[in-house]
């Protein structure tokens, strides 16, 4: 099997992990707050790709130069987003919710496109513009289509009303939360080139964690007494939802891109429904069915590779 390949069944194992983990969290909220939840994950997480790390690669080290962009991203595509998710999520509607995140891979298109241009801007703007080679990422239509046919049939499969009914502030926080995970795919990218993926994710792990913790502290009155099942589920959470999911995510964002990832993220509503269905014993209407089918489609559509009229290669992006 390729790096492709392997890459393409490791974000598509991701994406059930994380659509699945809908179910685990709805369970484990009832007895912990959102940001304990996220550091009791998380705790679990380090701990597990700690032994990992051990057993795969005990010689890689921490160097100082690495510790902005692992904090950096820890922070964004951990801390960050799940506070803004978890706070958006208590004052919008799911669906709402759903809407702008499967917005993802539509921003990471544009903010992919605005740093090559930013990039283009800047080399030719130096020494000897005109052998600046042009660094500007060619997306092309089938692409840009895909990932709009898959935003539409995630809104769909939320049940959207097309009416506005949460609050500004509601909205904003999801916002945040889209944009806080374009920025952990671009700032976890140039990591690849001197670690690899196990260290990488243990460190934004770890940076993570230490990020929930003052929130978990604030939120320590209303913790409640977990049972048995509420800790399978933590644990489930933290295992394959939070360590492998991540280390999963990192394996395909190497390979396949931002963009082709986060466009594989707009399954995720599709699997949580999916699974609901099957395990929930919640309807899904024939629009929703629809919708699963336009994500399907869109991430497909996504995926494919068409020659380009600048070049002999492939558009790969």
């Amino acid at each position: 099997m390729n790096d492709r390949r392997k890459a393409l069944a490791a974000i598509v194992v991701c994406v059930l992990f994380w659509g699945f983990s809908f179910i685990s969290i709805k369970v484990a909220l009832r007895v912990f707050p959102p940001m304990t939840l996220g550091a009791f994950r998380f705790a679990i997480a380090v701990f597990f790709l700690f032994i990992i790390k051990k057993i795969v690669i005990p010689d890689e080290k921490l160097g100082r130069r690495d510790l902005p962009g692992l904090i950096a991203a820890g922070i964004t595509g951990i801390t960050l987003y799940f506070f803004f998710e978890n706070t958006g999520v208590s004052l919008v509607t799911a669906s709402e919710a759903s809407i702008i995140v499967g917005a993802i891979p539509v921003l990471t298109m544009a903010a992919e496109w605005l740093g090559g241009r930013i990039a283009f801007v800047r080399a030719r703007r130096g020494k000897n513009p005109d052998s600046a080679a042009d660094p500007r990422p060619r997306i092309s239509a089938v692409r840009w289509a895909g990932a709009g046919v898959s935003v539409a049939g995630v809104w769909l499969v939320a049940g959207v009303s097309f009416s506005v009914s949460g609050s500004i502030t509601g909205y904003l926080y999801m916002l945040g939360a889209a944009l806080s995970w374009v920025a952990y795919c671009f700032l976890t990218r140039p990591l690849f080139a001197r670690h690899s993926r196990i260290f990488i994710v243990f460190w934004q792990s770890v940076f993570g964690l230490l990020g929930f913790l003052p929130f978990a502290a604030l939120e320590f009155p209303r913790w409640g007494s977990p049972d048995a099942g509420t800790i399978l589920h933590v644990v489930f959470l933290g295992i394959c939802c939070s360590a492998l999911g991540y280390l999963l995510y990192a394996q395909s964002l190497a390979v396949l891109g931002a963009v082709v990832s986060t466009v594989f993220v707009n399954l995720i509503p599709v699997v949580t429904g999916i699974a609901g269905f099957f395990i929930l014993g919640d309807r899904l209407t024939p629009l929703q069915w629809a919708g699963a089918a336009l994500v399907i489609g869109g991430v497909t559509l996504a995926m494919l590779e068409i020659p380009t009229s600048r070049g002999k290669g492939k558009i790969r992006t």
